[in-house]
């Protein structure tokens, strides 16, 4: 198993993230499309996990007035588990400096893939399209 991890820059490439967190998100926690495909598509960077060539998993990141937010970490059902999430992690981490304020918001029940990491959950459960979910900010690196 061959995991490959790049950063999205063609349209046929974004098209494939598109395609990945629709079929996790809208089809399968059932989030409305309205919701998962939002104006932050256009300004975050994308990246696209792929094994074999076979496009599996993705996530996106961007600046905000706070630090840099990772978000929308999708991996397909049949690929989950083969460690395809934790080297998307891994892309950000070595992407960006320890220095910099690096945080997410983790649905609830993934809390503790993303403490592996060093993220911490900080304040109480809020819900985004119907999941709870808590902040986590990275703490040591």
């Amino acid at each position: 198993m061959n995991i490959k991890i790049k950063e999205v820059k063609t349209k046929s490439e974004l098209d494939q993230v598109f395609a990945i967190r629709r079929e996790v998100f809208v089809e399968e926690q059932n989030v409305s499309e309205e919701i998962e495909m939002d104006e932050y598509d256009v300004s975050s960077q994308h990246v696209l996990a792929t094994i074999d060539g076979k496009p599996v998993g993705t996530a996106r990141w961007r600046k905000t007035n706070e630090g840099i937010k990772l978000e929308r970490f999708a991996v397909l059902k049949l690929y989950r588990g083969k460690n395809i999430g934790a080297e998307l992690v891994y892309v950000f981490l070595r992407k960006h400096s320890p220095e910099r304020y690096i945080y997410l918001n983790a649905q609830e029940k993934v809390i503790s893939f993303y403490e592996k990491f060093g993220f911490v959950a900080e304040g109480d459960c809020f819900y985004e399209a119907g999941i709870p979910h808590k902040k986590m900010v990275l703490k040591n690196r």
